[in-house]
């Protein structure tokens, strides 16, 4: 079944809209918890506070959802972390 151009843009509208969507950072063993909490507080502007739980939740369980909204600012929050190399995934 094909989709007109109007239902392709509202399929897409759709789609960025949906909440929560969630930002997922994994655990490695590359970066040190000091460039992952300062990543963190660029890309979520947290506390550092904040920004160590989510680091040591990460370490102890191999992952942590650092981030939930939409779609548009999980797609920003992956790409801060992104930068420096740290593995994230977005889920819908």
């Amino acid at each position: 079944m094909q989709t007109t151009p109007r239902e392709q843009h509202q399929l897409e509208e759709d789609v960025a809209t949906q909440e929560p969507a969630k930002v997922i950072l994994f655990n490695d063993e590359v970066h040190t918890f000091d460039e992952v909490i300062i990543q963190l507080i660029k890309a979520i502007k947290c506390t550092q506070t904040k920004a160590e739980a989510l680091a040591w939740e990460v370490h102890n369980s191999g992952r942590a959802v650092v981030y939930a909204g939409e779609l548009i600012k999980c797609m920003e929050v992956s790409h801060v972390l992104e930068e420096i190399e740290l593995l994230t995934q977005i889920e819908v």
